[in-house]
C-alpha cells in the first residue's frame, strides 16, 4: 500500500459514523427529560431566593426610612412577580402615586402560593414588623411549588417579628394544588 492510500484510510467509514450517531441519539433521548427537571428545579430555587431577598430588603427599607413598605403580588399572583412600594398614603399598592422601590417579574412556570395572611401582600411598619392593613400582626408562608402538582419545594417564612427565612423542605402542600 502506498503512502497516499494510507492517508485516505484514516477517516471514518459510513458504518462507524452511523453507529456514533445512533449512540448520540440514544444518549440525548435519556438526557432530555432529566435536563428539563434540572431547569425547573433551578427556576424554583432562584424564585425562592429572589422573593426572600425582596422581603428582607423591604423590611430594611421600612426600618431605614421609618415608613411603611409593602411588597405585593402582581395581579394578586406571586408567580407573576411582585412590587416593593413605599406606602406614603397608607393605601398600599392601590395608590399609584406611592413610589415603587423595586419590581421583579416572575416566572409563570413557577407557581407561588401563600397562606391567607400573606396571600397577596406583606406590609412592614417603620419598626420592621409585618402588619396587616387592619393593624394585626402578619405572619405566614409563601410556598414555591412544583408546576402541576401539590408539592412545595421551598418555603419563604415570615415570622411575626419580621424575620424572613428560606427553607427547602419538599412536602405535600394543599395550597400548591390550586396555585
Amino acid at each position: 500500500m502506498s503512502r497516499e492510500d494510507s492517508v485516505y484510510q484514516q477517516g471514518m467509514s459510513l458504518i462507524q459514523m452511523l453507529f456514533t450517531l445512533a449512540i448520540v441519539a440514544i444518549t440525548a433521548q435519556f438526557a432530555g427529560p432529566t435536563y428539563g427537571v434540572l431547569v425547573e428545579q433551578q427556576r424554583r430555587q432562584v424564585m425562592a431566593e429572589q422573593l426572600a431577598s425582596s422581603l428582607r430588603n423591604a423590611r430594611t427599607e421600612a426600618l431605614l426610612r421609618h415608613q411603611y413598605v409593602v411588597v405585593h403580588a402582581l395581579e394578586e399572583d406571586w408567580g407573576r412577580g411582585w412590587q416593593v412600594i413605599l406606602d406614603q398614603s397608607g393605601r398600599g399598592h392601590l395608590d399609584h402615586d406611592n413610589p415603587v422601590l423595586a419590581q421583579r417579574q416572575g416566572n409563570t412556570h413557577v407557581p407561588i402560593a401563600g397562606n391567607t395572611p400573606v396571600k397577596h401582600y406583606v406590609r412592614f411598619n417603620p419598626l420592621g414588623e409585618p402588619l396587616l392593613s387592619g393593624g394585626a400582626f402578619q405572619a405566614g408562608t409563601l410556598h414555591i411549588c412544583q408546576a402541576d402538582s401539590a408539592l412545595s419545594h421551598y418555603q419563604v417564612v415570615l415570622a411575626k417579628s419580621g424575620r424572613i427565612s428560606l427553607r427547602s423542605d419538599q412536602a405535600a402542600q394543599a395550597l400548591c394544588a390550586v396555585a
